[in-house]
């Protein structure tokens, strides 16, 4: 049994990401462009369908927020394929925004949008999987979706398939192929990711025992907030000595000057 940390985030730090990443308005958007947006939509054209649900779901910039509307636009251009659009719908099944939740909807859509190969969809297929919401839970499913997105560079997916692979949960157990996932995840600068890597650092499974190592993932992890990388990193400091905590910290600080790169 594995004697690593918890491999996943709050719910509400998934939908958040997702929602961010996934739905983000464009910084310059400007009544001409919400008028454009409207009439290309009512035209059918999809983007134009789609980015208008966008505008619904945040509101502001002259279109006042409505999930209802969000999700009538998202349906729109789901309907014509709109890979984007039917992961976005997905989510909106998902944690009920706009519409009743209906995990097997949801799956439906992000199936959907998977099936195009969109990384995001993959990623949020391989949770339905791995959790049992709204299809029976199957764990090697979940490894098959979220390699897909993990492949194509998804740090999410990439997080959560080393943990499959750390787990042992539909895949057989091998600590070297999670470092590698935690690795990929960790220098996008997955906190998560930079956690449990340090852990594996900490502990020597799937890569060779190094305290500094340890002790750098888990310090750029807590830096960015994760208060379980922070009480890793003292359990882990006190195994070393004042010249490795020396070392460990001044590598944390190439290594975030590097954007996590070569460390």
């Amino acid at each position: 049994m594995s004697t690593h940390a918890s491999f996943y985030r709050p719910a509400w730090l998934l939908l958040l990401c997702a929602l961010l990443a996934a739905l983000a308005l464009p910084h310059a958007a400007h009544a001409s462009e919400v008028e454009n947006t409207r009439r290309l939509a009512a035209q059918g054209d999809a983007v134009a369908q789609f980015r208008l649900g966008r505008m619904y779901y945040f509101g502001g910039r002259g279109v006042p927020q409505s999930h209802a509307n969000a999700v009538r636009w998202y349906r729109a251009a789901a309907e014509q394929g709109h890979a984007g659009a039917q992961n976005s719908l997905g989510l909106a099944y998902e944690f009920s925004q706009g519409v009743p939740q209906n995990h097997a909807n949801a799956v439906r859509w992000y199936r959907a949008a998977a099936e195009q190969g969109y990384a995001r969809a993959q990623n949020n297929l391989g949770l339905m999987y791995e959790n049992g919401q709204g299809v029976p839970q199957n764990h090697a499913a979940a490894v098959r979706w979220y390699r897909a997105a993990a492949e194509q560079g998804h740090s999410f997916a990439q997080f959560f398939l080393g943990g499959m692979y750390d787990l042992g949960h539909g895949v057989p157990q091998n600590y070297a192929t999670a470092v590698r996932w935690y690795r990929a995840a960790a220098e996008q600068g997955d906190a998560a990711a930079q956690h449990n890597l340090g852990l594996m650092y900490s502990t020597g499974d799937g890569v060779a025992r190094n305290l500094v190592n340890a002790h750098m993932w888990t310090n750029l992890s807590a830096a960015q907030g994760n208060a379980r990388a922070a009480k890793s990193r003292e359990r882990i400091a006190q195994q070393m000595s004042p010249a490795q905590l020396a070392q460990a910290q001044r590598r944390a600080s190439a290594c975030l000057a590097a954007n996590y790169r070569n460390c």
